[in-house]
Formats: structure tokens, C-alpha cells, sequence
């Protein structure tokens, strides 16, 4: 290796975050962020940003990080690459973007998506990067009849760094013509959605090969060294996966973040006939059966802006009172699908509020509800998993709100499990930084595995949330209570 120093980037939803790790200490030496946010003013359903937001974003995050003083650019042996999921980057015969990126957490595309789960005899969720192509296909000819190249998010990252177009088959598994069994693209599928499509993916890399290096347009532009290396990079969930250490059988993670995910590592294809669980693969070479819900902080952060509550302190002390409010929320019961829903599949529901009393429409009460409530929709997930095999004795968690001491009790006592916390909550990150070095160790004729080299970095803090046996029981039967309602509320969109 020509340094120890790797660099991590996540591409997400809410703006970019990047770290430094030290390869000989296993410690992360630097980090920086740089927040965005969805096109405002989209007719209601669609979720849009433009690839140049990310752009803008990776220079600005690159820069600060190299502006630390630990930071030396020679030092600097790899890049990797995480990216939000399913997003659809149109490109033109010319590399240019064609229009905005529709994102995973736009459901505009629902009538496009229950076509293609009809016309494909299984589940292709509304978020899947399929429908949103259909979609262009039919809302948006004269964009389509441009359209040259489909890209990833991170697919699209990794071009402006390195000037190739890749993909591997990780983040693929999401565009939803993909055969997570045999790690390739299903041509026919993808035929009827259009005869062109399958000229339009990029080449397949196996996630071990590296998407390129940096280019001299990237190095002049970001300030990393021409030449360095760019793993394959991965979407932001495989990337978490290495970097929560669920690179070997047996950890199961779950994400808080704007979307919520519980994911494991599998030696093998894990497949459910209901498709709630998505058989993806991994960014190592395994599978990642993975659940994903839309809606988790967005829930609580909307709470919080409607009182005015956005300052660390707030949430502080608003997590504080509202861990004072008894289980259960005196009877008040969100059904938390601000942005329709993925499982269960509600891509056009609505958030409702049930049980609503004078005197409950208090922050903490509307604060503690909205963290049952997803953590409830999360454990049903959870038990989905459990009814494929998947066993779920203990969790990390990860993610933005990983932190939160409410969200981890009342996780512990919905999945009944202990939970762990990763020190690392930028798991997405760290994991695209893992896996550069992986990479590199690769390129450089190091025998070894992503699994060996997360061991080095991957931590959980020293405290440990146990589930207590009566707070079990009562997120059990209120759990049957939320699924029973949600049932009830949304059966005419099922």
C-alpha cells in the first residue's frame, strides 16, 4: 500500500458525510459533513435531487477533510463510495444528466411499479430504481428518448472520480430487474420496461475489483491525488453492513436514519415468496437480506419542527420527557407513513393518528408515539425475518439516531433482543472506507477478507440495552394492536 490513510464517503438523502480512518490504529481521524435537501415545490409523491448537489457536496466534504491537520493527500491510499439506493441518474449519450435524480423515497412512480410487480409475478416495490425508469419512459418521452446511460447515485459518484462507468452487485440488487442469485442483470425484465435498457447498464464489477482511479479531472477538482484508487463502492446499507460489522454470519443490524433498515449477513440467497424482504447482495461477496421502512427520523424530526424544537438541547430534552411518558402514550397511536411506505407496501398511505384526548397533543407524548411507532413497524419487519429463518438475538444499531437512549430501550423491548451500539454511528461511511481497504490490499496482492478488515475498526460501545420482560410483553400486544390498525386503515390500498 502506498499509505494508511482511507477515505469514506456517504452520498445520502440529507447531505454527504466523509471520513479519514488510520488503517494501522483502526481509528477514524477526521471527519466532515455537508448538509442539502430535497428540490422543493414537487407535486405531491415525488422525492428529487440533482447528481450536482452530490457533486457539490463531495467537494466540499474532500476539501474539509484535507484541510485537517492529520490529513496528508500523499497519505491517502483509497476512496469508497456509499450511495442512497434505487436512485435513477438519467445520463445522455454525453455523460450529462439528463434531469434530476428520482430518489428512493419518491413514490410518484406507484401505478408504474404495481405494473411491473404484475407483469414480473413478484413484489417490485415503488422505491425500486425500475419504476422510476418506466416512469420517464411514459411521463417524460422526449427525456427518454435522450436517455443513454442508467446510473446508481454512487455509480454516478464514482464516474465524476474516476471517469468509468461501473456498477457491482450490491446497490444493483435495488434497480429491480436484477438476480440476486446469480449476481447478474435478468435481460428479459428489463425488455419490458424497454428493448434499449439493457444497453444502457454499465458494466458489472464484482464488488472486490475497484471501480477506477482518480482521475486528473477529479484530482484538480476535489484535491485527492491522481491515481489513487476507488473501490467499488456500494449503496449506503451494504457500505453500513461492513461497517457494522455484518460481514460474517450472525450480527444483525438495524439503521435509524431517514429510512430504516434491519439487515444480516447470509452465505447464501435468502428468498421471501412476499418480497418484504429484499434478497439483496452484498458489497463483500455474501447476500444481505434486508427490510427497509421509509419513515423513522423523518417522523421525529417533524415533530420537532412543528414546535420549534430543532437545537441539540431540545432534542435532549425532549427525548428526556418523553421518556418520562408511560408506554403507550396514554392510548395515542401514530401510524407513521408521512411518506407512504414501503413494508408494509403503502407507497400512497398517509400518516394517521389514532387515540387523540385533550391534553395529548404534548411534544413529548407526539415525540414518543412517533419512536413506537416506527420501532413497532420496524419490529414487524423483524418478525418477518424471524418467520425466513433469520434469527434476531441481539441487534448493533446504527445510524443518526443510534444515539438516542428513548429509541434504544424501546427498540430492545419491541424485538426483544439486546442492543448494541456501534461507536462508529457513520457506519455507511466507515464501511466505504473499509471496504477501499480491502480494495487496495487486493490490488497490492494481500490475501484477505472485508470481514478481517472490519474486525480492525468495527466497535460497540461498552453499554448494552437489555429488554425487560414486562415491557416486552406490552410491545407485543401493542404491537398486535398497530398492525391490527393499519390493517383496518389502509386495506383498500393493499
Amino acid at each position: 500500500m502506498t499509505g494508511n490513510l482511507f477515505l469514506g464517503l456517504d452520498v445520502g438523502t440529507q447531505g454527504t458525510k466523509g471520513l479519514v480512518v488510520d488503517s494501522d490504529r483502526g481509528d477514524v481521524i477526521a471527519r466532515a459533513s455537508s448538509p442539502y435537501d430535497l428540490i422543493p415545490g414537487l407535486a405531491p409523491g415525488a422525492a428529487e435531487q440533482h447528481p450536482e448537489t452530490w457533486i457539490g457536496a463531495v467537494r466540499s466534504v474532500v476539501q474539509s477533510l484535507l484541510d485537517k491537520e492529520k490529513v496528508d493527500p500523499k497519505r491517502i491510499a483509497g476512496v469508497g463510495v456509499s450511495g442512497q439506493q434505487h436512485g435513477f441518474v438519467a445520463l445522455d449519450r454525453n455523460d450529462e444528466v439528463i434531469r434530476p435524480a428520482k430518489l428512493w423515497c419518491d413514490v410518484s412512480t406507484s401505478s408504474e411499479a404495481r405494473e411491473l410487480s404484475e407483469r414480473y409475478g413478484r413484489l417490485v416495490p415503488t422505491g425500486y430504481t425500475a419504476s422510476k425508469i418506466l416512469w420517464m419512459k411514459r411521463r417524460e418521452p422526449e427525456n427518454f428518448g435522450r436517455l443513454r446511460w442508467v446510473l446508481l447515485p454512487h455509480d454516478y459518484v464514482n464516474l465524476r472520480l474516476t471517469g468509468r462507468k461501473t456498477m457491482e452487485p450490491g446497490d444493483a440488487s435495488g434497480t429491480g430487474f436484477f438476480n440476486p442469485r446469480l449476481r447478474k442483470f435478468n435481460r428479459d425484465e428489463m425488455e419490458q420496461i424497454d428493448p434499449q435498457l439493457p444497453g444502457m447498464l454499465p458494466e458489472l464489477l464484482p464488488s472486490s475489483a475497484p471501480a477506477g482511479r482518480i482521475s486528473p479531472e477529479a484530482a484538480r477538482d476535489v484535491g485527492l491525488l491522481e491515481g489513487t484508487l476507488v473501490s467499488s463502492g456500494g449503496g449506503d446499507n451494504m457500505m453500513s453492513a461492513i461497517g457494522s460489522g455484518a460481514t460474517r454470519p450472525g450480527v444483525v443490524v438495524v439503521s435509524l436514519g431517514t429510512s430504516g433498515t434491519v439487515f444480516t449477513y447470509s452465505e447464501s440467497p435468502v428468498i421471501d415468496p412476499d418480497g418484504l424482504v429484499a434478497p439483496f447482495c452484498d458489497s463483500t461477496g455474501g447476500w444481505l437480506p434486508l427490510l427497509c421502512v421509509m419513515n423513522v427520523t423523518g417522523v421525529t424530526e417533524e415533530i420537532r419542527e412543528a414546535f420549534a424544537l430543532v437545537r441539540s438541547s431540545d432534542l435532549e430534552e425532549l427525548t428526556d420527557e418523553a421518556s418520562r411518558v408511560a408506554p403507550g402514550c396514554e392510548g395515542l397511536m401514530l401510524l407513521p407513513y408521512l411518506r407512504g411506505e414501503r413494508v408494509p407496501d403503502l407507497p400512497e398511505a398517509t400518516a394517521t393518528l389514532l387515540g387523540l384526548r385533550p391534553g395529548l397533543l404534548r411534544p413529548s407524548i407526539l415525540f414518543r408515539a412517533a419512536i413506537e411507532a416506527t420501532s413497532l413497524n420496524l419490529g414487524w419487519g423483524a418478525d418477518r425475518m424471524r418467520e425466513l429463518g433469520i434469527e434476531v438475538h441481539a441487534v448493533r444499531l446504527v445510524g443518526g439516531a443510534s444515539g438516542n437512549s428513548l429509541w434504544q430501550r424501546v427498540l430492545a423491548d419491541v424485538l426483544s433482543a439486546p442492543v448494541h451500539v456501534i461507536r462508529e454511528p457513520e457506519s455507511a461511511a466507515l464501511g466505504a472506507a473499509i471496504q477501499a481497504c480491502w480494495a487496495v490490499a487486493l490490488a497490492s496482492g494481500h490475501a484477505t477478507t472485508a470481514d478481517k478488515i472490519a474486525g480492525r475498526f468495527v466497535r460497540t460501545t461498552d453499554r448494552v440495552i437489555e429488554p425487560q420482560a414486562d415491557s416486552v410483553a406490552f410491545y407485543r400486544e401493542l404491537g398486535e394492536r398497530f398492525r391490527k390498525e393499519v390493517e383496518r386503515i389502509y386495506a383498500r390500498q393493499r
